[in-house]
């Protein structure tokens, strides 16, 4: 069974006396068990407003919604136990540390006291546990707001921008903990705007635009709309190869430690012999790609590339 499961889903704002902004229009969204979901879309496109939904936090205008089988709007206290989750900012007491803040939650939610400690050394705060939360940065906080998602050891995590605030190594991090998560068995629904990240984390993915899903899948199948670009071909000495390439004929481009060769996919076993026969040999030939920031940019039509 889908662990979220929309069909239809409608939600208005109303702005002003007499005029009201459409969040979503008819979304549909499937998310199956296991892994790790990316939730994609540019500013206003509805990835908040799906979230709170989601959480029983926003109730919708029209449309069905289930989250482990139940309807947030009505029961989610049926799953909460299951459900993780961290959105916009975290409900966090600056006066008290860390470790204090977890401990009021886990006592709340009548989890064992060693699972505070377990969580801190998964999203690497042991080190700074007993700071008040006050001297945290952002990524700091973020960290503890994970943490705090993950004190229930949850089926289901949905997650609003887990890396905001994160230097590069603690987005590397907060990766790998996810990616780990989705391994083991754990269904993560994230949000983000680091499209690089995501490409490297998720196993599937949805795009929005304008409250509507206009894409989903495996990244590789999104990644398809925009369709493949020539071979890529990875080598010792690219300045070699493409050598090589030019003197049989063969157009390409040295980039960073690919030859991206400008033939169709076809040709490949072309481009192999003619490497050979100059005694370059190559380590991978794959057929080109769109990454998925230029896939979402054609899904999408927006250079923002934010959340909402």
């Amino acid at each position: 069974m889908p662990v979220i499961e929309v069909v239809g889903l409608r939600k208005e704002y109303r702005q002003g006396r007499r005029r009201r902004v459409v969040a979503l229009a008819g979304l549909d969204l499937e998310v199956p068990s296991g892994g790790v979901f990316g939730f994609l879309g540019p500013n206003g496109s509805g990835k908040t407003t799906t979230i709170r939904c989601l959480l029983g936090l926003a109730r919708p205008n029209a449309g069905t919604i289930r989250v482990l089988g139940a309807d947030p709007t009505r029961d989610f206290a049926a799953v909460q136990d299951r459900v993780g989750s961290m959105i916009e900012a975290q409900a966090l007491f600056g006066g008290f540390s860390g470790r204090r803040n977890l401990q009021l939650l886990a006592g709340m939610a009548d989890v064992v006291a060693a699972t505070v400690d377990r969580v801190l050394g998964l999203v690497d705060l042991t080190d700074r546990a007993d700071d008040l939360v006050k001297t945290y940065s952002l990524g700091m906080r973020q960290r503890l707001g994970l943490a705090a998602a993950l004190l229930k050891d949850p089926e289901l995590l949905i997650l609003d921008e887990p890396a905001n605030g994160l230097d590069p190594a603690g987005i590397r991090d907060i990766r790998r903990l996810l990616r780990r998560l989705g391994d083991e068995g754990h269904s993560v629904f994230v949000s983000s705007h680091l499209l690089a990240e995501v490409q490297q984390l998720c196993d599937r993915v949805a795009v929005l635009r304008q409250g509507r899903c206009v894409a989903a899948g495996t990244v590789d199948d999104v990644l398809a709309t925009v369709g493949t670009r020539g071979i890529v071909v990875r080598l010792d000495d690219p300045v070699a190869g493409r050598a090589a390439l030019v003197a049989e004929g063969i157009p390409a481009t040295v980039d960073d430690q690919a030859l991206l060769v400008d033939v169709p996919v076809g040709d490949a076993p072309r481009v192999a012999a003619a490497l050979a026969r100059h005694q370059v040999w190559h380590r991978e030939l794959r057929p080109g790609g769109a990454t998925l920031e230029e896939a979402f940019m054609a899904l999408t039509g927006d250079p923002e590339v934010a959340d909402q």
